[in-house]
């Protein structure tokens, strides 16, 4: 799956928030942002068709997107700043000071536009030239600096440009660096910031509002600070593909019906419960197609993240900025999968799952100071996990141009999740992206089909 990678760099700039914001800004991390500093940055790419040449990418287009990211970043300050992580006592936070700022790269691309921003698999290896590596950590004498957020934006000539967005999970979850892209998008296309602040949805920072009476965040960074090192890019080749696979809301539709019928004593199947239970044994009944040798027994855990703004006891402002995620975990044995009823039994796992987890008041924190261990103990283990979600809606992101015309996750190369997101092309359906070898892409491509049909 050799790739050649037809991206030539055209330039290479820092960007600062814009004058008349705040110059000093310092947040706490809480253990909400704490438990993700040892994970790998998210990368996400954003396609846009807009066919334009050379010149006016460089002379109207790249100087209008360093204005809008500039005014954008005033309002979303720690973007441009770094996270600081103590080397003696204390805890981790981030720290913005003036002069601080976020690193843009221009590149050109001859790379097949259309082929990109297709949904047949294609080599993964081909879209890690679009997405920025963030920074290198350096270190000052009582802190590691970790850079938490790097863009890049590359023309296709002719044909359409590239938004590629790195970031560290620790600055914030896909609800804030969503709100970011969406604002400077508005920024972008409104030429200025009046829309961005009339709609109220402006970051809210008070750290205040998050408790922590037993202190999770001292027990957190007691265990993650030995891991603390700078997050290697990914080898290539990965010798994965990438593809993507739509639901329709008739299909959708179709597969809570089926589980109803096999589970009626379930009073609600939602459409992530559906859509991510089919993939889940799709994606187990696939590997067996191929012949991977699993334990009958062995199990089968599906990961994923929960909102927990509105679900807190005293609920968190929706324009939160930071971490606020809960984690749910479903777990069944690779028999029960496999089998007739394997995607029936998917939803009854994750559908209990939630909700023993997050319909039930007070219980999606419960535990919380074990959520480290809990994770430590599945590395080596069958893990699956979901990226993105259909409530951020990045197909919204016009920066001018209209819609994307395809989003991309390529984070999702390096730990096999799924990536979900609403569908551009279908109301109410959803888009599952997935990156897996080859061979495995196969058979879940012929199982994903033929179990729709048996529906």
């Amino acid at each position: 799956m050799a790739t050649t990678q037809m991206v030539n760099l055209l330039e290479e700039c820092r960007v600062s928030p814009a004058t008349g914001g705040e110059t000093n800004v310092s947040l706490a991390l809480t253990f909400f942002d704490i438990h993700w500093l040892p994970f790998p940055p998210i990368q996400r790419l954003l396609f846009y068709e807009f066919p334009c040449s050379n010149a006016y990418f460089l002379e109207t287009i790249v100087p209008n997107l360093k204005q809008s990211l500039s005014l954008t970043l005033k309002h979303y300050t720690p973007l441009a700043g770094n996270l600081l992580c103590p080397l003696g006592p204390g805890t981790p936070n981030s720290r913005y000071v003036l002069g601080d700022s976020v690193s843009l790269t221009i590149a050109e691309s001859s790379n097949d536009f259309d082929r990109l921003t297709g949904n047949f698999a294609r080599d993964a290896d081909e879209f890690h030239a679009f997405v920025p590596q963030l920074p290198r950590v350096t270190e000052e004498p009582e802190y590691k600096i970790i850079p938490v957020l790097a863009l890049q934006v590359t023309l296709f000539p002719n044909r359409g440009l590239c938004f590629g967005f790195t970031n560290h999970h620790a600055i914030g979850d896909a609800s804030s660096i969503v709100g970011f892209i969406k604002a400077w998008a508005s920024v972008s296309k409104f030429n200025g910031d009046s829309d961005l602040i009339e709609s109220k949805s402006l970051p809210f920072y008070d750290r205040s509002v998050i408790r922590d009476p037993i202190g999770i965040d001292t027990i957190f960074w007691t265990q993650v600070k030995k891991f603390m090192v700078d997050s290697p890019s990914l080898a290539l080749p990965t010798n994965k593909v990438r593809a993507t696979y739509i639901l329709q809301q008739v299909e959708i539709k179709k597969l809570k019906d089926f589980v109803l019928t096999k589970r009626p004593f379930l009073a609600h199947v939602s459409s992530f419960v559906a859509t991510t239970a089919y993939v889940w044994t799709c994606l187990v009944k696939s590997g067996a197609a191929i012949g991977e040798e699993v334990d009958d027994e062995e199990p089968e855990h599906f990961a994923f993240t929960v909102d927990c703004r509105p679900r807190l006891n005293s609920p968190i402002p929706a324009n939160y900025f930071g971490n606020c995620l809960g984690i749910v975990l479903a777990t069944s044995r690779h028999c029960e999968l496999v089998e007739n009823e394997g995607f029936a039994n998917a939803a009854e796992v994750i559908g209990k799952a939630i909700q023993e987890k997050v319909h039930k008041e007070g219980e999606i924190l419960k535990g919380a100071e074990n959520w480290l261990v809990q994770f430590e103990s599945l590395f080596g283990k069958r893990v699956f996990g979901v990226a993105g979600s259909p409530r951020f809606d990045l197909y919204s992101a016009d920066f001018g141009w209209g819609r994307p015309k395809k989003i991309e996750a390529v984070s999702i190369d390096k730990d096999g999740s799924i990536s979900l997101c609403k569908s551009r092309e279908f109301n109410g359906g959803l888009e599952i992206g997935l990156s897996l070898p080859k061979k495995k892409m196969d058979a879940f491509a012929a199982v994903f089909a033929n179990g729709l049909k048996d529906l």
